[in-house]
């Protein structure tokens, strides 16, 4: 059974990580650095600065790389007192996509490999980006519509396709491209974002504006590729896709927890100080009810995400957890949020505190790493089948 008891090390780690964020993160909220398309080049490289000063970046890689090498537990932890601040999953170099690549490559890479993406990735010199989606009629919840082709070619592979939501691709120093091999197979590649071949064609406009580089499409034309820059062996990229997305969606579960939190705290204070109709806010039991409402959504996403921890702690993949937190976690964070707008009235539609900056940044939550549908379906095929959440 989990502990729901946090060790005297995870203590530690949390009012540290806590402080950091409240005393060195939270003031640059403002920072008029922060675009549309996410922090700027400078601002991250301020952010990481700090970070690197905290001994907190990268927490989740090994120690070989410069990380805390963290359980998924513990991961639990940082992850939500960093993304009490949009801008803390970037000071402690643990945002999306970085994050996740980071886990991937540290799981498959060659030592080469690591060397020359990771090494630079973990120390928050680079930024990286995951090109899996694509337009229609290509890939996107479904991995089985992969459009992107890898064509043999002595010793390289030749890369042609699209992509688009691609996730920090815009000042990113390398990517990570799912392609099909001519029999099919899916296959990742690894490649400088500065090779001839790719374009990016233009930045997406999104709701959100926390993820430094924001969303593009990429265009490959002719990109070669050694077949020593194969990301694992080939073939295999589903697979690998896998052992990615898994702790990826945790992790974003974990994140968009703090996000919350903050969102609730900022209500709460609200709804304590403002008067309305003789007595304050929150002594009104419509204001009294959501507030409940958030704290029991807060406590079962966290239950929740303590459980999956636990499960990719004891080596099991967790695909069916994962599913399962990511629903949960993702919906009731939503409510949360969504719920705090309300209680501030005027102020939670306006940039008066991060709260309505945080409901647009959320809404994709519910979208990405796998819509809640997608997810659903897969319970529920799973359910059928007889398989059932993994008991620990």
């Amino acid at each position: 059974m989990p502990d729901f008891n946090l060790s005297a090390r995870q203590q530690a780690l949390q009012e540290r990580t806590r402080a950091f964020i409240a005393e060195k993160v939270i003031p640059y909220e403002r920072d008029p650095r922060c675009t549309a398309h996410g922090p700027s080049e400078d601002l991250r490289q301020e952010l990481i600065s700090l970070g690197r000063a905290s001994g907190l970046l990268s927490s989740h890689v090994s120690t070989d790389f410069g990380g805390l090498a963290l359980d998924h537990a513990s991961k639990a932890i940082l992850f939500e007192e960093a993304g009490y601040s949009p801008l803390g999953p970037v000071a402690l170099n643990i945002a999306a996509p970085d994050e996740g690549n980071m886990h991937l490559l540290q799981e498959v890479a060659t030592p080469e490999q690591k060397e020359r993406w990771l090494r630079p990735l973990a120390a928050g010199h680079i930024r990286s980006c995951f090109c899996m989606t694509e337009p229609a009629p290509g890939a996107g919840s479904d991995p089985g519509m992969l459009q992107t082709t890898a064509r043999k070619d002595g010793d390289d592979y030749v890369i042609d396709g699209t992509k688009w939501f691609i996730t920090g691709a815009e000042g990113a120093g390398f990517a990570i491209i799912m392609a099909k091999l001519e029999d099919g197979n899916a296959t990742m590649f690894l490649a400088d974002m500065d090779s001839p071949g790719i374009t990016i064609e233009r930045a997406m406009g999104a709701l959100d504006s926390c993820f430094p580089g924001g969303h593009g499409v990429v265009r490959f034309d002719g990109l070669r590729v050694s077949a020593c820059d194969i990301l694992g062996a080939p073939g295999e990229g589903l697979r690998y896709a896998q052992v990615r997305l898994s702790p990826a969606r945790l992790t974003h579960c974990m994140r968009w927890l703090g996000a919350a939190r903050r969102c609730h705290d900022i209500a709460s204070d609200y709804a304590r100080q403002r008067q309305s109709f003789g007595k304050t806010l929150g002594e009104h039991e419509g204001v009294s009810f959501m507030l409940a409402d958030n704290e029991m959504d807060l406590h079962v996403a966290r239950l929740a995400i303590w459980h999956c921890a636990a499960v990719l702690d004891s080596g099991a993949l967790g695909k069916h957890d994962s599913s399962v937190t990511k629903v949960i976690a993702s919906e009731a964070s939503w409510r949360v949020v969504d719920r705090s707008v309300q209680m501030l009235g005027g102020q939670g539609v306006t940039h008066e505190t991060v709260v309505a900056r945080t409901f647009a940044d959320m809404r994709a939550f519910r979208i990405y790493d796998g819509p809640s549908e997608v997810h659903r379906w897969s319970i529920g095929r799973n359910i059928l089948r007889g398989r059932k959440p993994t008991q620990l």
